[in-house]
This record gives structure tokens, C-alpha cells and sequence, in this order.
């Protein structure tokens, strides 16, 4: 537990965006051996590997919990359900190791294969925590995931995500109705911002794989929501 309030202190008092910030500049030059296909192809291994670390399982096992996180409460080993079930803080650990991991794949993803492979690796890491291999794919929502994915690779729309998916989930006692309502303005505003050219902070300049990784990234997880209401 000690180690985990360290971890937690230390992730909080950096901030998800410096850590993004701190990993640099791309550096593809490593990967120029190999073929760009390769490289968006590590770019994606590395980004699901990423979203699949098991965060809320290390987390019980931390906790010494004998509970079944995926035959407890709402089923979702996420960050939610895990604050039902071991409290309030084991679940803000959670929710920011979740964010965490999409942060990292989106940065790792451009260090491997540039802004291509930033937008993969992106979209891989939110597919690795809805459908992890190492827990018969089944995994969480990713909608804490794809937050962190989205400050590496679409920093610029992430308050206005914040702002959306906050005044959505007040305002909406459904919480899929809430997460269709913010994943329509999160692709709608990421085909925008490729269309006009506006600045993305520090992320890779807006293109088709922007509106590819809001597209595909937000399909992923409205399909999470319904099969979890089935």
C-alpha cells in the first residue's frame, strides 16, 4: 500500500501532461532500420502492451483483496467499480494508472514510427484495456484510457473534453447516453481540427489519423458500453 500512495503522490504531483511533455521530442531515428510498415507495426504492439498492464488487478492484489473485481458490482474492472469495491482513493490510483497508460502508449507510439505511429499506438493502447490478452479480453471501458491517449496525441481538445464528458455525465443519468454525446464531439472536433489545421500543443500535427484514432477510439468504446448493458 505504501508503494502505491508513492506512486500515486508521484503521478499527481507531476501531472499526466508532464509526463508526456518529459518523454521529448519523437526520436524515430533508432527505427530507421526497419520499414515503415514495422515500425507503425511496434508502434502498435507497444501501445496495446501499454493499455493491457492490468492496473485495477495490481491494485487488488496491493489491497489484498479477495474480491472478484469482474464478478463484483457493476463487473467493470475499472476505475469505478474498484472505488465501490476497495474505496475512493485505490480508485483515483486507478483511474490515474489507466490515464497513465494511454498517455505513454500515444508517446511511445511516436517515438517508434513519428505522428502515424503516435495515433496508432493511441488507438491500440485504449484497445489493450477494453481487451486485454492476458485476462481472456476482458477488460475495461477505456473511457479513462483513452482521456490519457487523447493529452498525448490531442492535447489540444482535452479540456474541452473534460468540459464536454463532465457537463454530459451531470446533466445524464444514462451513462452511455453520456459517453455517445462526448465521443460525437470528440470525433466530431478531431475531424475539424484536421480539416483547419489549428494547433495541437504539443501533440502531432492534426491529420486523417487524428480523425482516424477519434473515430475508431470512440467506436471501441460505445461497443465496450453495449455489450456491457447486454
Amino acid at each position: 500500500m505504501t508503494a502505491l500512495r508513492a506512486a500515486t503522490t508521484a503521478v499527481g504531483a507531476i501531472g499526466p501532461a508532464r509526463i508526456v511533455r518529459s518523454i521529448g521530442p519523437p526520436r524515430v531515428a533508432r527505427w530507421t532500420g526497419l520499414t515503415s510498415a514495422a515500425r507503425i507495426t511496434a508502434a502498435a504492439a507497444v501501445g496495446y502492451l501499454s493499455g493491457s498492464f492490468p492496473s485495477t488487478d495490481v491494485a487488488m492484489r496491493l489491497a489484498r483483496s479477495k474480491e472478484d473485481i469482474r464478478a463484483t458490482g457493476s463487473g467493470n474492472p475499472g476505475a469505478m467499480n474498484a472505488a465501490t469495491v476497495l474505496g475512493r482513493k485505490w480508485g483515483y490510483a486507478i483511474l490515474a494508472a489507466d490515464m497513465a497508460k494511454g498517455a505513454v502508449g500515444g508517446a511511445a507510439g511516436r517515438a517508434i514510427a513519428g505522428d502515424t505511429g503516435a495515433y496508432v499506438a493511441a488507438t491500440a493502447s485504449i484497445a489493450g484495456h477494453i481487451a486485454p490478452v492476458w485476462n481472456g479480453f476482458r477488460g475495461g471501458k477505456g473511457v479513462a484510457t483513452s482521456a490519457g491517449a487523447c493529452l498525448a496525441v490531442f492535447p489540444a481538445y482535452f479540456p474541452i473534453d473534460l468540459a464536454v464528458a463532465t457537463a454530459t455525465a451531470v446533466t445524464s443519468v444514462n451513462a452511455e447516453r453520456a459517453i455517445q454525446v462526448s465521443s460525437t464531439a470528440w470525433a466530431g472536433a478531431a475531424l475539424l481540427w484536421w480539416r483547419k489545421g489549428w494547433s495541437n500543443g504539443w501533440g502531432p500535427p492534426p491529420s486523417a489519423g487524428l480523425a482516424g484514432f477519434a473515430a475508431v477510439s470512440s467506436a471501441m468504446i460505445l461497443a465496450k458500453f453495449r455489450a456491457a448493458r447486454l
